[in-house]
């Protein structure tokens, strides 16, 4: 098996941490859409520990409050908003409250997001939705945050982007070219919003440990657990799959002052993903079967 293989269970998989800058996010307001599971949770939290006050959204009640209410247990000063981003009224009802509960905006991560992976097929509905929780909400977001990070004197975005903006897939018309326009969204977003100090950045995960790619795993036996995370891992050039928590880190840098002079910039956290290509993959399964001991 390849050298970075574990037995993959629920309570294994999710190994990493990282060390919070304390009050590296003092007395900072923070926004995180879709921060009740997976990657936008792990955002939450992270933030959390570096200080911020931190609302966040989710369509899921129960989840929501729940992360919540671990949040607030620990300490922490946070507020979940239940909310479908597909809404506009939702979208502006969020920053809304936010400032109502602390009195400003800072940052904003725009993560909340539907995955629907369609291709030729993709019908008016599947479009409309993929687009509007994707782009069009981080628009809409953006431009309700921005009268209040003004107000501030400056602030930061993140957009949560993906791989699949770079890279084609099979009927993935709609994710992919959904995610394609979040990248471009960001660029021309940082240029209108320059001259207030509020940078606008993108970080772009690749394949990450999260519900939707652990979706089903669980209920195979143990052979086709097995191949399936031996054969996902086998494609990263790192050889293993990213933690939420490792797409946090990315983000919290660029929501920071550490990075006080990027804006209109794509972060790729993808384990090496993209510049690997076909050889790539190729190479590192031939590696790995070495090590196996396979011809």
């Amino acid at each position: 098996m390849n050298r970075n293989y574990r037995e993959m269970t629920e309570n294994t998989i999710f190994i990493r941490s990282r060390k919070a800058w304390p009050d590296r996010f003092k007395d900072k307001v923070a926004i995180v859409t879709g921060g009740s599971q997976g990657i936008g949770k792990a955002i939450v939290q992270e933030l959390c520990r570096e200080g911020a006050k931190v609302s966040f959204t989710g369509r899921g009640e129960a989840e929501g409050k729940k992360t919540a209410g671990e949040l607030l247990d620990a300490g922490f000063d946070a507020l979940y908003i239940q909310a479908d981003m597909i809404k506009e009224d939702d979208c502006k009802r969020v920053v809304e409250n936010t400032a109502a509960k602390w009195g400003k905006v800072n940052h904003l991560v725009n993560n909340a997001y539907r995955f629907i992976d369609k291709g030729a097929s993709a019908g008016e509905e599947d479009w409309y939705n993929i687009l509007f929780t994707g782009p069009v909400a981080y628009a809409r977001m953006m431009k309700y945050c921005e009268p209040y990070m003004k107000k501030e004197g400056g602030g930061s975005i993140v957009n949560i982007s993906s791989i699949a903006a770079h890279v084609a897939f099979p009927n993935r018309w709609t994710y992919n070219a959904s995610k394609g326009a979040v990248t471009m969204l960001t660029m021309c977003a940082a240029i209108d919003f320059a001259a207030e100090n509020i940078r606008v950045n993108t970080v772009t995960p690749g394949t990450v440990w999260t519900r939707e790619t652990l979706r089903g795993v669980w209920d195979l036996d143990a052979g086709e657990k097995e191949w399936y995370f031996h054969e996902l891992n086998r494609r990263q050039m790192m050889q293993r799959c990213g933690e939420p928590v490792e797409i946090a880190g990315a983000v919290l840098y660029m929501l920071s002052d550490d990075a006080s002079y990027t804006t209109g910039h794509e972060l790729v956290a993808d384990g090496g993903y993209i510049n690997m290509g076909q050889q790539g993959v190729k190479e590192t399964a031939l590696i790995q079967d070495a090590e196996s001991g396979k011809k």
